[in-house]
């Protein structure tokens, strides 16, 4: 029997596919990272043992040596021409090892990636871990196309199967290596130039990117003809004429509007010369406005950005669980026309039962479907379809996309909307007015997609042509020309689609790191407002360099890499002239940061200006100022040096208490009463004093074998949540006492009230530090009344009872059965690690 290994891109969707394809009877095996489904059937015409399990996005994640990541000591013009290397996306998660393990013996792999260039790029890196262990190499490697998760198009894609597409992998390849040199070298350039000069940026990090920066050059762009646009008073005439049943109608004038007030007055006193209005003209048209043709990622991400709200990012996540339980078709596509051979009625049957939409599918159907507008096909995936029906209590925050989705889709079948218009003209001496309305005579699609239909705005009474009425009011107003508004989310998108920035699965990511970075915030009805960081940032380059904000350059890059994803075009050569390309514009850059610079000069407060006075500097013993803007940061204008702190909580003064290593005063950080809290060193913080530590790193990830605040003094033992993390008590933490992990969010609140709890040198036989408790006398637990006990957390029941773990699933083995009832717990559980790495630090230390 022949053994088929398959290979999706989520673990749901291989789930969902191995059901399809066994007909129910894949047989589930737990394995990590991912499971691992399996079915008996035949491949090409032979019994075969079908393995289907998946990776969990991309494998692989491209990045430079570890001696060209330290900001510190490489110069940011080295990274054009640095080496690169794919290593383990997510090296915890041992993905390569899963799909080595699992590939070994088998005779063909069906890859069952999504059906894009991302997806073809992943095929590779998944060939690049298994080929090996194919049998008969590349001839037994098969590509699945499907756009849908459903049973017909599933079992279609196996019955045609195809072979992966290198050229495609090759195009996404290019982009990575090419995003990675020119964003990684514009960031550190900016980030360590500007930061190291103002103190209220209030952004962490000033990233250049060559599809991020673009976009945020759209909303600047916006932003500076809002800010240039100059205001004008106009004047016009609001008429309005009486019927004879007593009702008013306003008419619009002819002249629309005028600049000049005396003009405006003069038209005036000669519209009131008259008492009657005389009806020139009566003119009925029948209008028409066309179904919308079929929906596309970009598209979609507009409607619900302008209709739901939503932003694109969001969308995108709603979108991919629709596709992934089946509800929808693959929610990426460029295409906006149906197939020949996709089955419209069939599709459009499965919505007759529904109770929102239900009644005007089956009349629909009945009355015939409506031929799709034609659209454009880029050969990709068919347009973005519901594929079966649902509630809105199966779906919860999805349902809104689905909605949206489905009604769409059946407006796109539906007829034309069909309205009657009727323009009435009246004349005043030598003025003309009009008078419009509206009267739709059919709903046609607007009956599903009801925001669509067009304002009904009828003329309350019929007029005859010749026929007079009384003018009841003839005024000048005054009005003001206005600004254009903000750019809106939805009116960003069709700017970027427009000028080629990302691809319809990179937008919604462009989108959300403008506005992560603090470079734009949403305001408004979801629109597009730049802050001064983001305003400064597109200044400065449009007085250096114009194209590296502008989308004309990420507009050649894309048809370049085009280029390689159709074979046209040479890889390697396309890299090399684009990487010297941006490489010369990085040095053009470095030399004139000046410019920019000046902008900065004039919008920022420098370093010296900002923060307050927090701690002493160790090297001059003057007080070094506090900035609490993003990048926090510690600023000694003596030495003229910056020391990074954490952000996201709350810094201050620990009892000024100094390390022994530099003497620097030690700071506290607290993300609050139900967070962690730990002390730190600055200098520490940013230069590692050991080997083996990373910069970043507070008091209670030092292991100084002496010092009072460091993992040596307060660890207790592994996290149970986390692979490298310790468990470290709190000592600012009374009365409420907490110990934390150094390295996740897990926390336990342990022995509230206690006086005091110091972790001693003594350790339990599961590994665990003792506890010397001292309780309160007047809530103590213990059974003689006593207050103090020394005992393990997790093996001493007494102690165990007042340990409560949040944060995160408590998952230790050893949670009751010790001993111990005033001395020390002697556990008798098995299976927990000792405190990691701590004998071979007190080797190192003696």
């Amino acid at each position: 029997m022949r053994t088929v290994l398959m290979v999706a891109e989520k673990p749901s969707l291989a789930a969902s596919l191995a059901n399809l394809l066994s007909d129910g009877h894949a047989v589930e095996r737990k394995t990590r990272p991912t499971a691992v489904h399996e079915y008996k059937g035949t491949f090409q015409g032979a019994a075969a043992l079908f393995k289907f399990t998946s990776v969990m996005g991309h494998v692989m994640s491209i990045d430079f040596p570890a001696k060209f990541n330290n900001w510190d000591t490489v110069n940011p013009l080295e990274l054009f021409q640095a080496p690169t290397l794919k290593s383990e996306a997510n090296p915890k998660a041992h993905m390569c090892q899963h799909l080595r393990q699992e590939s070994k013996g088998i005779d063909a792999v069906v890859l069952w990636l999504d059906c894009d260039r991302e997806g073809e790029n992943i095929c590779f890196e998944v060939l690049n871990e298994i080929l090996g262990h194919i049998r008969d190499g590349m001839k037994a490697v098969y590509r699945a196309k499907f756009s849908a998760i459903t049973e017909k198009d599933v079992k279609n894609a196996m019955r045609t199967l195809g072979r992966p597409d290198e050229n495609e992998s090759l195009s996404v390849d290019a982009r990575q290596e090419l995003d990675l040199r020119m964003g990684c070298a514009f960031t550190r350039f900016q980030t360590r130039y500007f930061q190291g000069k103002y103190g209220d940026l209030d952004s962490s990090l000033i990233s250049y990117g060559p599809c991020q920066t673009p976009t945020l050059g759209l909303c600047v762009d916006r932003h500076d003809q809002i800010q240039s646009f100059q205001a004008e008073k106009y004047w016009t005439l609001d008429v309005r004429v009486r019927h004879k049943e007593g009702d008013l109608t306003k008419i619009d004038w002819g002249r629309i509007r005028v600049f000049d007030h005396e003009i405006a007055t003069l038209f005036q006193h000669k519209v009131k010369e008259h008492n009657y209005a005389k009806v020139v003209s009566v003119v009925k048209k029948s209008k028409s406005k066309p179904r919308p043709t079929a929906l596309n990622t970009v598209e979609l991400l507009r409607a619900c950005s302008s209709g739901l709200g939503m932003g694109p990012h969001h969308t995108m996540q709603m979108a991919e669980r629709l596709y992934i339980q089946g509800y929808i078709s693959y929610p990426r596509t460029e295409t906006t026309a149906y197939p020949a051979n996709f089955d419209l009625k069939d599709t459009l049957k499965q919505q007759a039962g529904s109770n929102l939409w239900g009644e005007e599918v089956r009349a629909i159907l009945q009355e015939g479907i409506t031929r799709p507008k034609s659209g454009k096909d880029v050969g990709d995936h068919p347009p973005i379809t519901p594929m079966r029906a649902a509630s809105e209590g199966s779906l919860g925050d999805a349902w809104r996309v689905y909605d949206l989705i489905t009604r769409h889709f059946i407006a796109t079948l539906s007829p034309d909307l069909k309205y009657t218009e009727t323009t009435v003209t009246y004349s005043i001496g030598k003025e003309n007015f009009t008078s419009t309305g509206k009267i739709v005579t059919k709903l046609g699609f607007a009956a599903v997609m009801h925001w669509l239909a067009p304002q009904v705005d009828e003329i309350t009474r019929d007029v005859n042509e010749g026929e007079e009425l009384e003018i009841a009011q003839a005024k000048v107003v005054e009005k003001e020309t206005s600004p254009p508004g903000y750019l809106t989310e939805s009116e960003l998108i069709s700017l970027m689609e427009k000028h080629g920035i990302g691809t319809d699965a990179s937008i919604p990511v462009h989108v959300n790191n403008i506005c992560e970075r603090n470079f734009v915030s949403i305001g408004a009805n979801r629109t597009m407002v730049p802050t001064n960081l983001g305003i400064v940032l597109v200044h400065g380059y449009l007085k250096i360099d114009p194209e590296l904000v502008l989308p004309t350059m990420r507009a050649t890059v894309e048809k370049q890499l085009d280029l390689i994803a159709t074979g046209k075009a040479d890889y390697q050569a396309v890299l090399s002239h684009t990487i010297s390309c941006f490489e010369d514009k990085f040095r053009y850059f470095e030399q004139r940061v000046g410019s920019m610079d000046e902008l900065f000069e004039v919008s920022f407060t420098p370093l010296s200006a900002s923060g307050k006075p927090m701690s002493r500097c160790a090297k001059c013993r003057r007080f070094m100022k506090y900035i609490q803007q993003k990048p926090s940061r510690l600023y000694c204008q003596t030495c003229d040096e910056t020391y990074s702190l954490p952000d996201n909580g709350k810094i201050m003064l620990y009892k000024e208490l100094k390390c022994p290593l530099d003497n620097f005063e030690l700071l506290l950080w607290s993300s609050g009463t139900r967070g962690r809290t730990y002390p730190l060193c600055p200098y520490c913080y940013n230069h590692p004093p050991f080997e083996g530590s990373k910069k970043g790193q507070g008091c209670n990830q030092c292991p100084h074998p002496t010092c009072q605040h460091s993992i040596v003094a307060h660890g207790v033992t592994q996290c149970p949540e986390c692979e490298n993390g310790v468990l470290v008590l709190d000592p600012t933490s009374s009365p409420k006492w907490k110990i934390a992990c150094n390295s996740c969010n897990c926390l336990a609140r342990v022995f509230e009230g206690a006086f005091r709890v110091a972790v001693t040198k003594e350790i339990c036989d599961c590994g665990s530090h003792l506890l010397d408790v001292d309780f309160n006398k007047n809530n103590t637990p213990l059974a003689d009344g006593g207050t103090k006990l020394q005992g393990c957390m997790f093996c001493n029941d007494t102690l165990a009872a007042h340990v409560d773990f949040g944060h995160a699933k408590m998952r230790h083995p050893m949670h009751s059965r010790g001993r111990g009832r005033g001395g020390r717990g002697r556990g008798r559980g098995r299976g927990r690690r000792n405190l990691k790495g701590k004998a071979a630090l007190d080797q190192y230390f003696v």
